[in-house]
């Protein structure tokens, strides 16, 4: 089942955006859940995944500002960007993925092993 995000948006830069991320028991449950952006004209990036145990991962670029969260629960995932940059400027992708480190380490893998989103466009501004 395709993970559905919802959130993103405009803000300035120094603002403030969240996005979540539903996504199927299955999913939730068995998979390293994150989050892949795409800038314009750049290939896709990860920036966040958390472990199905809870542990996390961020990029270098948004250490510090970003928090991956996720709601057991309700299955779904969020991510908390604080003290955006025009740098985050893009389309960003919930992925689900087996590993949290394949997530990074191939972020422009599309294959059976991943699942992504539709994208959300979140654009920051001056």
């Amino acid at each position: 089942v395709q993970p559905v995000e919802s959130g993103g948006g405009s803000a300035q830069a120094g603002g403030s955006l969240r996005l979540s991320c539903s996504s199927s028991e299955y999913t939730f449950n068995h998979r390293c859940m994150g989050w892949v952006r795409q800038a314009p004209g750049a290939g896709r990036e990860a920036v966040a995944a958390i472990d199905t145990d809870g542990s996390t991962t961020y990029g270098d670029s948004v250490k510090g500002r970003f928090t991956i969260s996720r709601d057991n629960a309700k299955y779904t995932l969020h991510l908390q960007m604080n003290s955006l940059k025009l740098d985050d400027t893009g389309v960003y992708y919930c992925a689900a993925d087996v590993m949290c480190s394949t997530l990074f380490s191939t972020s422009d893998y599309r294959g059976p092993y991943r699942a992504y989103g539709q994208g959300t466009q979140v654009t920051v501004s001056s």
